[in-house]
């Protein structure tokens, strides 16, 4: 019989001496609470019980280290470690380690003044009990940033900038000589030349650039790129460089590439789009004998039986932008063209973006493409990849598009309808249709989100905000770019067992998170709705969308889907493939937009240098160009979010007072946030507005609960609500709740 069958005579000291022994001699290993219990031998309940309150006590004091939900091993951490600072306006600073560890509170009196992302080293003080873990900054490694935007005030002996959202601890204070002719009240960009130390708290900086007056649309706009530190100018050189540039195709050229001048090709895009970087052609494939020949068509013997080529054609940016160049070295920095609500900031030179590699109609252009041989029931029969020349014979919006797909002429007689191409693209979208339905059911995810947008005037104001739906016209092009990543992927990284693949940026996209999946389960039960959470990629990926169909137009849908995406992880750029979840691929990469996003432009140069029969290109760089698309990614996101905040806003400012169904999108420990159901705007409702009672956050259930009167406000529930203020300097809508 085990000496630990008794609890009573294992008391809480000596069950701590006998972990912190189990632990320091084994301490690289992992430990579950069975194996601890095994390794102790506790068998009584009570023993278990006093040993899982005794590692919890452990791991709170950083004796332990959490490994997973069930896991402790010894903390071998140092004292001191490096990592970024979060800066809070609320003073809720924390640090994040390096290792991927959980943030750790930094008040602002051990703050040293670190700014937002700066990269700083901590050392942890000494745990007070009851207390939660404190770090305290004791060198600024690296600061972000070094500029900043904000509004001017300039008084008679000086002049300082106010930022926005608070970002610094004081105001930064600018020498009167150095305001560029700034006046009070104009936004201004600002360049940091001293920052806060032991001896002067000041942040001192230097004007680079002043925007204008608050309120004008450009001003805001550029405000909003110049927060972000992303570029609102095109720098004269890297223009000067993209106007040398020869536009025109020698017959060299020509001869190098497969010619597709002569078959049907045509653009699909949003109305106002300028830059064109995909075209698709398509045409049916004729018993050999009788396409004379043509170098570019796979060879299909029989009478075709139903057999189409379906080429997706790409802008061939890298023929004309050459590694390491002036225009090379601006997209690296940029990695992605940004779109704000009423503009493009392109990573491109216009010339370029616009005009020489945009595949617009008529002219002949350079492409990088991918041609299929598909049958009837879209299954890839062969492809092969091939640099091209092309003539788009059309460009199209996709709202023309959709039109002639819905035309009711078009079901009964083709020659009626005045579109020459009707019948090409009806091809193109049945094929699309087929390919979608496999993905579904290969286990893609289907997560259609409205986008809003906003019809703007040429004063940059809004004038209606609407939720843009997916339809089949745009439909038809996601499947096709769709297919050409995978297929660009899958030539390079599926290779024979024991052979290494050659490097290539993919895009990537982890399995969602256990514990929010599992959190997710819970709450959809109490919706009536099944999930599953464990088992095979697939099968959760077919339960996820089960419970996407079974919620459609049903009062919890918004809800439901809020909280599933919520657990998905993010996308992003890797030379370390782990395929793609959402779409279900085993490989997947971006090949279609080297126009607007530089990993396509990484791609296309290592495919065609892989297609010379060059080595494999060096990792370690392609996995830091990745690391870098990937968050000039999420920055460009970030701003694109800004500026639809500030147009809501904007949009609502002359509707102060006026009343609206709206539903709850989001719930917060300080307020409700409010969707108008008509336009789409949201706002919240503040805390104190909801003074009838005092409400507990319950953030599991996504909801507040009032303590007397028990009135719930839960995620996607109706409700009526006012306009109170519009605030665009904070990007900002006040709602009230209508009486």
């Amino acid at each position: 019989m085990s000496k630990h069958k008794s609890g009573k005579r294992l008391n809480k000291q000596r069950l701590m001496e006998m972990l912190q022994t189990l632990f320091r001699q084994n301490p690289n290993e992992t430990f579950s609470f069975k194996q601890i219990f095994n390794s102790l031998k506790l068998s009584t309940h009570p023993a278990k019980m006093l040993a899982v309150d005794v590692i919890d006590e452990m791991a709170w004091d950083d004796y332990l280290s959490k490994v997973g939900n069930q896991g402790y091993r010894l903390n071998q951490k140092t004292q001191v470690q490096e990592g970024t600072f979060i800066r809070k306006a609320n003073g809720k600073n924390s640090f994040l380690p390096d290792d991927g560890g959980s943030p750790v509170f930094v008040s602002e009196r051990n703050s040293l003044f670190a700014m937002n992302g700066d990269r700083v080293k901590v050392t942890f003080m000494a745990r007070r009990e009851k207390h939660i873990k404190e770090a305290m900054v004791i060198e600024i490694l690296s600061h972000k940033r070094d500029q900043a935007v904000g509004k001017l005030k300039v008084e008679k002996d000086y002049a300082f900038l106010v930022t926005e959202g608070n970002i610094f601890v004081h105001d930064i204070l600018i020498p009167k000589k150095k305001l560029k002719g700034g006046k009070d009240g104009e936004k201004a960009v600002v360049k940091i030349t001293q920052w806060p130390s032991k001896d002067s708290k000041n942040i001192v900086g230097e004007v680079i650039d002043v925007l204008g007056r608050e309120g004008d649309n450009n001003v805001e706009m550029h405000a909003i790129l110049a927060q972000y530190g992303l570029p609102y100018k095109y720098p004269k050189h890297v223009e000067e460089a993209a106007e040398k540039i020869d536009p025109g195709i020698t017959p060299q050229e020509i001869a190098r590439r497969e010619d597709f001048r002569e078959v049907f090709t045509c653009t699909i895009d949003p109305k106002d789009a300028k830059d064109f970087d995909d075209a698709l052609s398509i045409r049916p494939l004729q018993p050999p004998l009788s396409r004379g020949g043509s170098k570019h068509s796979p060879s299909i013997g029989g009478d075709g039986g139903g057999l189409y080529e379906v080429g997706v054609h790409i802008a061939d940016v890298s023929h004309y932008v050459k590694e390491g160049s002036v225009i090379d070295k601006e997209a690296v920095k940029r990695a992605t063209s940004v779109y704000l609500v009423d503009r493009t900031i392109p990573m491109l030179p216009e010339r370029l973006c616009n005009f020489i590699c945009s595949l617009r109609p008529d002219e002949e252009k350079l492409c990088y493409s991918v041609i299929f041989v598909l049958d009837e029931d879209a299954n890839v029969k062969d492809y092969h990849i091939a640099h091209t020349v092309i003539k788009s014979n059309r460009r199209y919006a996709y709202e023309e598009v959709q039109e002639i797909l819905e035309s009711e002429k078009l079901k009964i007689k083709n020659e009626n309808h005045e579109d020459p191409y009707a019948e090409e693209l009806q091809t193109l979208d049945k094929l699309a249709k087929k390919l979608r339905e496999r993905r579904f059911k290969g286990g893609a995810v289907k997560f259609d989100r409205e986008e809003l947008h906003f019809d703007i005037d040429e004063k940059g104001k809004p004038v209606r905000a609407y939720f843009k739906k997916s339809n089949d016209a745009t439909q038809l092009i996601e499947e096709f770019m769709l297919l050409a990543n995978r297929t660009v992927a899958e030539s390079i990284g599926r290779v024979k067992k024991g052979t290494k693949a050659k490097t290539l940026p993919y895009r990537i996209h982890d399995q969602p998170d256990p514990t929010k999946l599992e959190t997710l389960r819970e709450f959809v039960v109490k919706f009536g709705y099944k999930m599953k959470t464990a088992g095979t990629k697939g099968a959760i990926s077919k339960s996820l969308n089960a419970l996407m169909d079974s919620c459609q137009g049903k009062k919890e849908q918004k809800l439901i889907e809020t909280v599933a995406l919520r657990a998905m992880m993010k996308a992003k750029y890797s030379t370390h493939n782990i395929g793609h979840y959402g779409l279900a691929f085993d490989y997947y990469t971006h090949f279609t937009s080297p126009i607007r996003r530089y990993p396509d432009t990484m791609v296309h140069r290592l495919l065609t240098k892989y297609q010379d029969g060059a080595r494999s290109a060096n990792q370690e760089k392609y996995e830091e160009l990745c690391e870098h698309c990937s968050d000039m990614e999420q920055v460009a996101q970030q701003a694109e979010r800004d500026s639809i905040k500030y147009k809501m806003v904007e949009f609502m400012a002359d509707k102060i007072g006026n009343e609206y169904d709206a539903h709850i999108s989001g719930i917060q420990s300080y307020g409700i946030y409010c969707e108008i159901d008509e336009n789409h705007c949201e706002g919240m409702v503040s805390m104190h507005d909801l003074d009838d009672d005092y409400y507990d956050f319950d953030e599991r259930n996504y909801c507040l609960v009032g303590r007397r009167h028990h009135h719930k406000y839960q995620l996607g529930d109706p409700i009526r609500i006012k306009v109170a203020r519009a605030n665009l300097e904070k990007r900002q809508l006040d709602f009230a709740l209508a009486e």
